[in-house]
């Protein structure tokens, strides 16, 4: 007697849920927009997808009075499980974002495209493939990275576009403002709002463009120089 679980396919999307995990650790990590949960769920979806289009639809199919079947007897397993290269595009184009000459997002669109080929892999019980695929991505995320930033300062990929937030008196938001102004490139935007436990305090926020490493690298100690602040993050919100 067939029993209600099977092992095989719970493995599967253990599996896929594993790996999509570890993908989407790295993009998580770095600060993307789509994180632990895209990926995980991209990649367990296209796993669930890919068996269901191997095991789910029969050869022969009944209906009322009438039989209708396969003469030669072979069924199209890939065809469910090719609409998900089509359809992961919807996802990852929602995550590459222009602005002017500059893209954003495109490593993570692609992620979300190898997570999901991580998951048909699973789908189909591929598991060497689904584990060296995610090695070699996580890899590949890492490692790049750290060569570009390395070997190719140079590269008009290392434009960063980065993200300031700062805790202060609302008395300093003009120096803040003409600081930021005189000191980083393409400033894109700047906005304050009074904190509602403390109307004396703002919070100010502000994105821009810098190539400049060793000017980010001595930021923090001209500002901390110009006005004391409660506190400070600054982030990068590059691919």
């Amino acid at each position: 007697m067939d029993t209600f679980f099977n092992a095989e396919y719970i493995i599967r999307l253990f599996l896929a849920l594993v790996l999509g995990f570890a993908l989407g650790l790295e993009r998580e990590l770095t600060n993307k927009y789509a994180g632990l949960r895209t990926h995980i769920l991209v990649c367990l979806g296209a796993c669930i997808f890919t068996m269901l289009s191997i095991y789910a639809f029969p050869t022969y199919a009944t209906g009322d009075n009438v039989v209708i079947s396969n003469a030669t007897g072979i069924r199209d397993t890939s065809r469910v499980a090719a609409q998900i290269v089509t359809g992961i595009g919807f996802i990852g184009a929602g995550t590459v974002l222009r602005n002017g000459p500059m893209v954003f997002g495109l490593t993570t669109a692609a992620t979300l495209w190898i997570a999901a080929s991580i998951g048909m892999a699973c789908g189909s019980g591929m598991f060497d493939v689904a584990i060296i695929a995610t090695v070699l991505s996580v890899a590949v995320l890492t490692l790049i990275r750290i060569f570009e930033r390395q070997f190719l300062p140079s590269s008009g990929k290392q434009v960063k576009r980065c993200k300031i937030t700062l805790y202060l008196n609302e008395c300093d938001i003009n120096l803040v403002y003409d600081f930021l102004s005189s000191n980083v490139e393409n400033m894109r935007d700047f906005s304050s709002k009074k904190l509602l436990e403390n109307p004396e305090k703002v919070r100010i926020t502000s994105t821009f463009d810098t190539g400049n490493k060793r000017k980010m690298n001595n930021f923090y100690k001209k500002l901390n120089a110009l006005t004391q602040f409660d506190s400070i993050s600054l982030q990068e919100i590059n691919d």
